[in-house]
Order: structure tokens, then C-alpha cells, then sequence
């Protein structure tokens, strides 16, 4: 099932230069256009870097959703009923593609920070950490974004679900310090799991003392996540299969 979606990339490259590109022109545009950064003491791009790797990987989750739709929609899934595999084999297939994606999509985005002026200070354990803690982010995300492509049923629908990871990731100290917002404000997006991930990667990156309270949600929030949306997710792909 994943060298099948591999294969689609193959097929459909503009789709994926698309979806590289989207994150880098998002990061400029902040960085650039936007910067500043409302109370952010030190560099802005160090502050943005990481909020930005965390955001991305909230984001781009349509692809994904659609494929799965498409499938149900056009009857691709009876072929894959007669042969030997678990019903949830052709979801976890898409999302491994999807996470092979999101890592491509880390390393283009590190590098465009790199040529920005951001470095990593917490040498190569801080940055393994950091990445492993995006990429669990990314899945948790991702099999939301199936059982909500799941609910929706139909390719047309996903736009509409997909709106709702907007307030997901801009309600997130990804762009800004939640001490400048005002207190319920701040309160709401300190409680974010994206701002638990993007703080605990901003200290793995930084190299200084790290708030192991972060680390810990940002491990902890992804993974129960997984625990609800996993099992629902095959168990609805089941039904809808049959």
C-alpha cells in the first residue's frame, strides 16, 4: 500500500512540489513580510523556525484525506478486499507515504531556515529528539484528518473539514509568545497540544535547559490522540469497505 501511494507521487509530481513549496513560502512569508513576532525576546527566526516546522505539520493533511475518499468513492477498495491484508492496511499504507512526505518536507524547511540564519544549538541527540516529536505530532495529526475524511465521505467535503486545522494551528505559540496575548487568549494557546510540541522543540534546538514538562506533553498529547482516532479511524474504514 505505501509503494502504491509512492507511486502516485511519481505520477502526480506537481502535487508534491506543491506540497514543498506551500511550508517555504509560509516561512517567508512570516519571516519576511510578518516578522516581529509579538513578544518574542531574541531572534525572531529562532523563535519561528521551529513554530513553523511545528505548524506544517498540523497543516497538508487534505492530501491524504482525499486519497482515502477517492478510494471508497470509486470502488478501489472492493480489489482490495480479495486479497490477503488487514482492513486498516490501506490506511496505514497512505499515512507511512504521508509521513515520508512530512519528512522531506522537514528537511526543505530546515534548510530554508538554515540559509535564514537559523542554527541548531543542541547538537545532533537535540535535533534527532526534536524531529522524532514533529513526525509524532504529524501522525497523531494525520489519523485525525482520516477519521474526519472518514466522517466527511466524499472527496468534495474534505475542503470544508480541513478548516478546521486552521484554529488548530494558529491558536498555538508557533507565530508569537502567548504572554502577549491577552490572558484567556494566552491561557488557550498554552494549552495547545501544537504548543507544547513547538515549545519542547524550540529547547531541544536551543541547547539550553529544557522544560521537560513540554517534552513530556508533547509525547504525551500525540499518543492519546493515536489512542482515540487510530481504532476509530479502522473501525469506521471497516464498515465503509464492506
Amino acid at each position: 500500500m505505501t509503494r502504491r501511494e509512492l507511486a502516485h507521487w511519481a505520477r502526480q509530481p506537481a502535487q508534491v512540489a506543491v506540497n514543498l513549496a506551500f511550508p517555504v513560502m509560509l516561512l517567508l512569508m512570516f519571516g519576511y513580510l510578518m516578522g516581529g513576532g509579538r513578544g518574542v525576546s531574541g531572534s525572531y527566526v529562532d523563535y519561528l523556525i521551529p513554530g513553523m516546522l511545528a505548524l506544517t505539520m498540523a497543516f497538508g493533511l487534505e492530501g491524504t484525506m482525499i486519497a482515502v475518499t477517492q478510494d471508497l468513492d470509486k470502488g478501489v477498495i472492493d480489489r482490495f478486499r480479495s486479497m490477503p491484508m488487514a482492513d486498516g492496511a490501506v490506511l496505514v499504507g497512505r499515512s507511512a507515504a504521508d509521513m515520508l512526505q512530512s519528512a522531506l518536507v522537514l528537511a526543505v524547511l530546515s534548510g530554508v531556515g538554515y540559509a535564514l540564519g537559523w542554527r541548531v544549538h543542541g547538537g545532533l541527540g537535540g535535533f534527532c529528539a526534536a524531529m522524532g516529536l514533529l513526525l509524532l505530532f504529524r501522525f497523531a495529526m494525520l489519523w485525525i484528518g482520516i477519521h474526519l475524511a472518514l466522517v466527511a465521505g466524499k472527496p468534495e467535503m474534505v475542503q470544508a473539514v480541513q478548516i478546521l486545522v486552521w484554529p488548530v494551528g494558529f491558536l498555538s505559540n508557533a507565530l508569537a509568545a502567548p504572554h502577549s496575548m491577552p490572558d484567556w487568549l494566552g491561557t488557550a494557546v498554552e494549552r495547545n497540544p501544537l504548543s507544547h510540541t513547538a515549545s519542547a522543540v524550540r529547547d531541544l534546538f536551543g541547547g539550553g535547559p529544557v522544560d521537560t514538562g513540554h517534552v513530556w506533553a508533547a509525547v504525551a498529547w500525540p499518543l492519546a490522540l493515536l489512542a482515540v482516532f487510530f481504532p476509530l479511524a479502522v473501525r469506521r474504514f471497516g464498515r465503509l469497505s464492506k
